[in-house]
């Protein structure tokens, strides 16, 4: 599956535009890291817990986004964005859409 965020694919050919597909999921820390990241925030630097939990809630929708595209019979899902929104204090919702198209010699 070829994923992209522009319209179109250079070099390549849409044949057909499937529709809008989108993936998204909410994601939360357990108390543990919720705690060791306040105290980061007091002193400042990265939140790596959060960045950890919200690599992990993109890459979840990417799949069920890509599982959805696939299920049209796609090979390709251009003009892909993302959202996200905090949902609660330590939880957050991520949405990736895009459009599904079948791509002459796309087939990666």
């Amino acid at each position: 599956m070829l994923l992209v965020n522009t319209p179109d694919i250079p070099g390549k050919k849409i044949k057909s535009t499937l529709g809008l597909v989108k993936g998204s999921t909410i994601r939360a820390k357990n108390i543990g890291k919720d705690i060791a990241s306040s105290f980061r925030q007091l002193v400042g630097g990265e939140m790596k817990e959060y960045s950890e939990m919200l690599l992990e809630a993109r890459q979840i929708a990417t799949k069920l986004m890509v599982e959805e595209a696939e299920s049209l019979g796609a090979n390709a899902v251009v003009n892909i964005r993302f959202a996200s929104a905090s949902v609660m204090q330590g939880a957050a919702e991520i949405l990736v859409y895009g459009t599904a198209v079948i791509c002459e010699d796309c087939d990666a």
